[in-house]
């Protein structure tokens, strides 16, 4: 594998365009309506803060891992939304909080409903187990949060 990216490669991916533009994705605004509450202020600075800190290394693997990531969640034969629920089931499973409130947010910001997201919630607990549900429990609370912005 070549130290050289591709200008493709190069390119910050729009997930990871989050963390460097405002005005770009829901997680600074709540689409622009509503102040956010500081639990999911409080993980969107955090994240927005670390991935500066890991793009500006300027690591090939890292840039192709997140350009892959990216890329897994655009629209296909799936939908953004579907892979958007997927992708929540399986960091349930995995036991990933960061994973599991990126997730929660982005099922939100493309109109997941609260019955969708029990579902989901069903799933996740039947697939990974009862180990799942205290993640569930910070799951619920932080969907609670994204549909009551203070």
């Amino acid at each position: 594998m070549s130290d050289e990216c591709t200008e493709e490669e190069g390119k910050l991916s729009a997930r990871s365009r989050e963390t460097y533009n405002p005005d770009y994705s829901y997680f600074y605004t709540i689409k622009n309506k509503f102040a956010m509450s500081d639990l999911i202020k409080e993980f969107n600075d955090y994240r927005t803060k670390m991935n500066e800190v890991i793009l500006s290394k300027n690591n090939l693997v890292m840039k192709r891992l997140w350009n892959l990531d990216t890329n897994t969640y655009e629209d296909g034969a799936l939908d953004k939304k579907t892979k958007e629920m997927l992708g929540l089931v399986a960091s349930m499973v995995l036991r990933c909080d960061d994973c599991i409130k990126y997730h929660l947010g982005k099922c939100h910001e493309l109109g997941v409903d609260t019955e969708q997201m029990y579902e989901v919630f069903a799933v996740a607990n039947i697939v990974g187990g009862t180990i799942v549900i205290p993640h569930t429990r910070r799951a619920a609370e932080y969907w609670e949060e994204l549909g009551n912005p203070q």
